[in-house]
């Protein structure tokens, strides 16, 4: 038995594992409200969540017995076998939901765990089956079909629910409200106060508490017993407090609820998910001491796991300790929040998502339906429904930190009110649905209801949801197969099956975390270029210019390594800076947006500036495509394997780049420290640009008469020249704008130029 004292050790450890990587994605079901409508200060929030979690685990215990017998009979398997289901369970956990953190991608961990048993199952089962020389129809009799039916179609019709309560809850709210909700809350605040309230206590306090491990079957009974007397007293209550708090003080009551509402959602969370994490390891020392108490350990049958328990509280709650801990230092629990948050947001701006054709299609029929429904509502409708919902009226500098939120905070209301009740509710019927698919669903459909998706921003939006969408397909197919295939590996190896597995396990978490650090370093260098509100026009200038010259010199910095690289035929150095060619498209669109913010500012005041800063679009625009031309083109040549550069192109190519890197250094430095370089010398270097470049045209017409070259080289060589010119004459254009645009005083010093490159 020893040996199986090691893997329940092993279970042990990927239980800890699988509490880190699950809440890193579960994270988002409860922090996106609040984290979005920037209700509180980061660290309030953290704090309220972390309470709520610690409640919510002692509410799981009798979930727990989803991972003993709802999926499989456990009667008619030995432990052993459910050791093996278990471990396989528990691997395929831990490395699929840190490929999702990974992405920033919200995944279904009851989807996950649910599909994991299924497979594992299935796979001990066709074991057995096959040694025992019986037909594979009696799989039916292993796998308990009518319950692992009734979780799968309980997870999909939680989705339509949450969806449609989602639109159909904001849409009334806004009627009643408008976005300009501040005047109209003092009339209803204790009508919606005490409804909200009312529905959290409802769901989480008296439907919550059949799975409590503390409440005694009397207080259970009692609490039962006197559902609606509760529920209209806490109307009541929670009205009447509400209501006398906007009368007597300044406080603005969706603040409380929406911070009353995140500790519900991660309560409930932590009631209905704890499961997906420690309910396997718990089932298998479950098995491990039904066995060790029988006289041949390895052939007992272990019909004692289909008997309810109630779990040890204090086993419950050092798990929500360590889910707690991990809420707080967990990086990519902030990457998958972020996604949810972009989806939802009201505002427009750089979408993280593309476009494709999927989403074009569903959009444009969204709007053929919306062009008819328009036809078919009486005029008087359209004015009152349109008045009320005018989105114009949404004001996102409302935050406590004096950052724009992305949504207002009655959105965040309703996301928690009708999230944490449909959790909650599903939580009392022992119903493991999913808690991410519900709160992502409703916020889509709450951000649809505010007409958050408009068409600068649809298609992006439909897309990122359609791929999160597609993200939970994809759990549910992973799941099963690679538990499937862990399985048997276990079964047919044993324990070397088990080492492997934990090596290859550890090594793809080493490596997802080094590929997650890389993509916050890459969106943290576009996060750079992104404008914090401001009011003044002439500091939003300033700060435009600044972004401009961290971008200029990136450009610098990819063009000589990209050089290089052509003249040198490095394959993976062009790669690498083809992959940049991305990056500068995004920060070149955050700039653009931001000029275009600051266009705004200046409005009529100023119009000959105005129409000289707006230059600087144009500018941006072509550097960027002009640098993905270079990148592109060098890359495709060289990975296609076609003939490299003669000794006299790379020379003149050497000559392009140090002439054109420096242009591009020495303006950055002055758009970054605002401070006078020798503009006579910087211009210069673009007029002795054009100079060589007439000239090695002339070569390179030489070398094509000489048949020196051949056709597909001249193309490429033609190619970096003329883009190199196109990107030197736009920085010039910039540099030219930025000295019109600032008076510098006498003492700021007097720089040297650059030779860089």
């Amino acid at each position: 038995m020893d040996f199986y004292v090691f893997l329940i050790l092993i279970l042990a450890g990927l239980a800890i594992f699988d509490l880190i990587v699950g809440v890193s994605n579960d994270a988002v079901n409860f922090l996106t409200s609040s984290v979005g409508s920037k209700v509180a200060p980061f660290y309030v929030i953290m704090i309220i969540a972390s309470l709520g979690i610690l409640a919510g685990v002692t509410f799981s215990s009798g979930m727990m017995e989803v991972a003993r017998k709802g999926i499989f009979h456990p009667k008619f398997f030995l432990m052993p076998e459910l050791l093996n289901i278990f471990l396989a369970v528990m691997l395929t956990d831990v490395i699929l939901l840190d490929l999702f953190n990974t992405f920033g991608l919200p995944t279904s961990t009851t989807v996950s765990i649910v599909f994991e048993l299924l497979g594992a199952a299935v796979a001990v089962s066709i074991m057995k089956i096959h040694a025992a020389g019986a037909s594979y129809t009696s799989l039916v009799h292993y796998i308990n079909t009518g319950k692992a039916l009734a979780i799968i179609m309980g997870i999909l019709l939680s989705v339509v629910i949450a969806f449609f309560f989602g639109v159909v809850v904001q849409f009334a709210s806004r009627l009643l409200f408008t976005f300009d909700y501040k005047k109209r809350l003092k009339r209803y605040s204790g009508l919606w106060g005490g409804l909200a309230l009312s529905v959290i206590t409802y769901f989480i306090l008296i439907k919550g508490a059949k799975g409590t491990s503390f409440l005694t079957p009397e207080a259970i009974h009692w609490i039962k017993s006197n559902t609606w007397g509760i529920l209209a007293a806490s109307f009541l209550f929670f009205g009447c407090l509400f209501q006398l708090l906007t009368l007597f003080t300044r406080i603005n009551i969706l603040k409380p609820i929406v911070l009353i509402g995140t500790f519900a959602l991660a309560m409930a969370f932590a009631a209905n998910d704890l499961v997906n994490f420690i309910g396997v390891p718990l089932a298998g020392l479950s098995a491990y001491h039904v066995a060790s108490t029988a006289p041949d350990p390895l052939t007992v049958t272990m019909e004692a796991l289909q008997r309810p328990i109630q779990t040890n509280t204090y086993l419950l709650l050092i798990a929500g300790t360590i889910m707690v801990i991990t809420l707080w230092i967990s990086r990519k629990a902030r990457t998958v929040t972020r996604t949810e948050v972009q989806l939802g947001r009201q505002d427009e701006g750089i979408e993280r998502f593309g476009s494709s054709a999927i989403s074009r299609i569903i959009v444009g029929m969204a709007h053929n339906l919306i062009d008819i429904a328009r036809k078919l509502t009486p005029i008087s409708v359209k004015k009152m429904v349109g008045g009320r919902l005018d989105p114009g009226a949404y004001n996102s500098r409302t935050s406590t930190d004096g950052k724009s939120s992305s949504f207002d905070l009655l959105r965040a209301s309703v996301n928690l009110i009708v999230a944490s009740a449909v959790v909650s509710f599903a939580t009392s019927l022992k119903l493991p649905l999913s808690t991410t698919y519900v709160t992502f669903m409703v916020a889509m459909g709450t951000s649809l209801s505010d007409q958050a998706w408009g068409r600068e921003s649809a298609v992006y939006r439909v897309t990122g949801v359609l791929t999160v969408i597609g993200g939970w397909f994809f759990t549910a197919l992973a799941a099963f197969s690679i538990s499937l295939l862990f399985a048997f590996m276990i079964g047919f190896f044993k324990f070397p099956a088990v080492v492997a597995l934990l090596f290859l396990s550890f090594f793809l978490v080493w490596n997802t975390y080094r590929l997650h650090s890389k993509r916050e370093e890459e969106a943290a260098a576009i996060e750079a270029f992104n404008l914090e509100t401001v009011t003044d026009p002439e500091r939003s200038i300033q700060t435009s210019f600044e972004q401009t010259g961290r971008f200029l010199k990136d450009i610098s910095d990819n063009l000589g390594i990209c050089f290089e690289a052509t003249i040198s035929e490095d394959r993976e150095r062009l790669r690498n800076a083809r992959g940049e060619a991305r990056n500068f498209e995004k920060q070149a669109d955050i700039i653009v947006a931001n000029i275009f913010r600051t266009l705004f500012l200046l409005h009529k005041k100023d119009m000959d500036r105005t129409q000289k800063y707006s230059h600087t679009i144009k500018a941006l625009q072509a550097i960027s495509e002009s640098y993905r031309e270079i990148a592109t083109r060098t890359c495709e040549h060289f990975e296609n394997y076609h003939t490299g550069f003669i000794e006299s192109q790379k020379e003149e190519l050497r000559h392009v780049k140090t002439y054109l890197t420096r242009l591009l250094w020495n303006t950055s430095i002055m758009l970054l420290r605002r401070k006078k370089v020798d503009y006579e010398y910087i211009s210069n270097q673009l007029l002795r640009l054009k100079n060589l470049v007439a000239e090695y045209d002339r070569n390179q017409i030489e070398r094509i008469q000489k048949n020196e070259t051949k056709t597909r080289l001249s193309i490429l060589f033609y190619a970096l020249i003329e883009n190199s010119v196109k990107i030197a004459e736009q920085t010039q254009e910039l540099l030219d704008i930025f000295r019109e645009s600032f008076v510098l005083t006498d003492d700021q010093s007097h720089l040297k130029p650059t030779d860089a490159g």
